[in-house]
Parts: structure tokens; C-alpha cells; sequence
């Protein structure tokens, strides 16, 4: 039988049903302020039990197929239809389009001999299904940390599709204080929190690729996504790519509002790697963040 065909939200970023609304315009209307979850590092042995993680194909490109989860967000969260509740939960539960964009753009550059994963670093901010990071980390990097909002997410979804899509090779370390992943002899380790304090438990190493995708969607976050950014990139030759749609109808954030406040602040240059205007969505794009 055929794996059922992933579904996406396409047109806008949170459903216009959800219980606790639409910012139809951010400069009038903000969210409540809710602090953030806990920052803190989420083990691969932590994955609950009584989470159904149903396993689905995804084919990314001739050759290329991937494994996701599919997650109940009312089992997780005791929530129903609602993509964002302010302070709780940002969408982690859904495979965004920007994700695939993300991989193919990837593999693309990696076919052209612009990039190579090999012994690298990696850094999958806003992870979500973590498949971007599960490529980096087929692709042969060092080190691959994955980054959400939310711990529930981490244990419920982004660890059981790195277990799904490397079986037999990832197990809880017993032997190492850090509590880290081993896949082969790749690192890999898990932080929830929000992205004004994440980088305070993430190792003070530079990396030499952060990937995200569909991270840019709320204004309100922008300043603090690109400040982590900064942090965490290593300099001088270190890599941002950047998957996103050019506008998110409803919160006014999008590739272009990203892209004016690094323009703005003057450190890092930027390129187009991809344009998608499949008629499906409005117009994604993925770019190339790079320090001067």
C-alpha cells in the first residue's frame, strides 16, 4: 500500500478556528505575555510510552525518502485544532513545507559541491519533525543539536524520527555525563526553550551550519531568532539557511521582514537558493545567511 501523502498547511500559518485567535494586525494586537516553557536539555530516553507514533513515509527527492511521526496535538497537548497558543506551543507537532524545501535546497548545494556535512557541526533551530537535522546527520555530520519550543515535542516527535530514520544506530549514552545521543560517532542532543535563552544551555562552540525552517512567522520573535543566531554561528565561515514563506498572512512576519532586520543590522549577507511557486501557497523561499 502507498505511504499516505503528508499534509501540509498551506496558505496561512495558524488555523483561523483555533480558540485563541488570529493577529490579524501584530502593530495593534499583541499576544498575551505568557512566559515560555523551562529551558532545558531533553534526553533520548525520555520518550513517553503512551504517545502513538505512527510512522509515514515522505519522499524528498529521487532517492531521498524520510520518516515522520504523525502525533496527536490533543494526546500532547490537550489541545484541539490549534496551531499556536501563546507561551505553550508554537506548531511543533506539524510538518511545515518549509522543511522539505529546506532538505531539497540542501541537497542540491551538496550535489553542486557548494556544501559538505562531513565532520561538521550542526544547529536545527525550531526543529519540529527534525528532518533537516536527520539529513545533516545522514549526510555524515559530527554533531547535529536540535532546538523547539517545547520539550513535549522533542520527546514525542523529533526523537522518534531520528530512532525511526536511524534504527539500530541511536542509543541513550549510559556512559556520558551529557546525557547526549550517540548516532554512530555523531553527537546529538536535544534543548527546548525559548530562543532568548536557549543558547545559554547550548555548547559554546560555534556552528558551522543552523538550518530552520518556517521560524520567521511571528514578528514578535524575529529580534530574538536573529540574536541567537549571532551567538551561535561560527565565525567567519559558518552558514545559515533559512526556509520560509515570503509572508505569513495573520502575523506579519515572512522571509523579507527577516531579511530587512539582518540588511538593518549589517553582519551577515544574504542569497536566494530557491524560489517554490507551486500554486499551492503563497511563495516560499529558501536563502543563504553568511557573516561578511
Amino acid at each position: 500500500m502507498a505511504a499516505e501523502k503528508p499534509s501540509f498547511e498551506t496558505f496561512q500559518l495558524f488555523s483561523t478556528t483555533s480558540a485563541f485567535g488570529i493577529f490579524d494586525d501584530p502593530s495593534s494586537q499583541q499576544p498575551p505575555s505568557i512566559p515560555p516553557p523551562p529551558t532545558l536539555e531533553v534526553h533520548a530516553s525520555q520518550v513517553p510510552s503512551s504517545i502513538n507514533h505512527n510512522v509515514e513515509s515522505v519522499n524528498i527527492d529521487d532517492g531521498l525518502t524520510l520518516l515522520k511521526g504523525r502525533v496527536n496535538t490533543q494526546q500532547v497537548f490537550g489541545l484541539s485544532n490549534s496551531d499556536l497558543v501563546p507561551g505553550k506551543y508554537e506548531g511543533g507537532l506539524k510538518l511545515w513545507e518549509g522543511s522539505l524545501d529546506l532538505i531539497r535546497a540542501l541537497l542540491s548545494d551538496i550535489k553542486s559541491d557548494f556544501i559538505s556535512f562531513g565532520g561538521k557541526r550542526v544547529l536545527e533551530v525550531g526543529c519540529g519533525h527534525g528532518l533537516p537535522g536527520i539529513f545533516a546527520l545522514l549526510e555524515g555530520a559530527s554533531a547535529v543539536h536540535f532546538q523547539d519550543f517545547n520539550a513535549e515535542v522533542l520527546r514525542c516527535l523529533t526523537i522518534p524520527n531520528l530512532n525511526a530514520n536511524l534504527p539500530g544506530k541511536s542509543h541513550p549514552s549510559s556512559s556520558s555525563s551529557s546525557n547526549s545521543t550517540i548516532c554512530d560517532k555523531a553527537e546529538v542532543r536535544f534543548f527546548a526553550g525559548d530562543w532568548s535563552d536557549v543558547d545559554k544551555l547550548l555548547p559554546h562552540v560555534g556552528y558551522d551550519f543552523i538550518l530552520m525552517a518556517e521560524t520567521v512567522y511571528s514578528i514578535n520573535s524575529l529580534q530574538n531568532l536573529y540574536n541567537l543566531i549571532k551567538k551561535c554561528l561560527k565565525h567567519p565561515d559558518g552558514v545559515v539557511y533559512m526556509a520560509a514563506k515570503k509572508y505569513y498572512f495573520g502575523v506579519g512576519g515572512g522571509s523579507r521582514r527577516f531579511l530587512s532586520l539582518v540588511e538593518k543590522d549589517g553582519m551577515m549577507s544574504s542569497s536566494l537558493v530557491a524560489e517554490i511557486t507551486d500554486g499551492s501557497s503563497n511563495v516560499r523561499e529558501v536563502w543563504k545567511l553568511c557573516v561578511k
